[in-house]
């Protein structure tokens, strides 16, 4: 039970790490401006909660959770492009690309 712990532990470390990571290269490559920032940091830790109560939802099947959580997604980027310049959007599109080719398992 101990040890179930640890690792359940150290894939949230992980995931915040991974996630920390994220928003790091999404301001870098997009040179978001002071105000964008911070508009970007409170719409990440604003969806970040939705999404872990979404993750713990035990009422919810896998695929329902899944389904609202790509809402969320949406949800989020069209929030963020209401303060994105154009050029920006695209570049965060195309980190997404990116992102969603990594992801995905090989062979998939």
């Amino acid at each position: 039970m101990i040890a179930g712990g640890a690792v359940f532990a150290q894939e949230q470390k992980e995931m915040k790490k991974d996630h920390t990571e994220w928003d790091n290269k999404v301001k870098t490559e997009l040179k978001l401006t002071d105000d964008q920032v911070v508009k970007y940091d409170a719409l990440s830790k604003e969806y970040g909660e939705k999404i872990e109560a979404l993750k713990k939802d035990a009422s919810l099947t896998k695929e329902v959770q899944k389904e609202r959580k790509m809402e969320l997604k949406k949800e989020k980027e069209a929030k963020l492009f209401e303060f994105f310049t154009p050029e920006q959007q695209t570049k965060y599109k195309e980190l997404m690309m990116e992102k969603k080719k990594e992801t995905k398992p090989a062979g998939s």
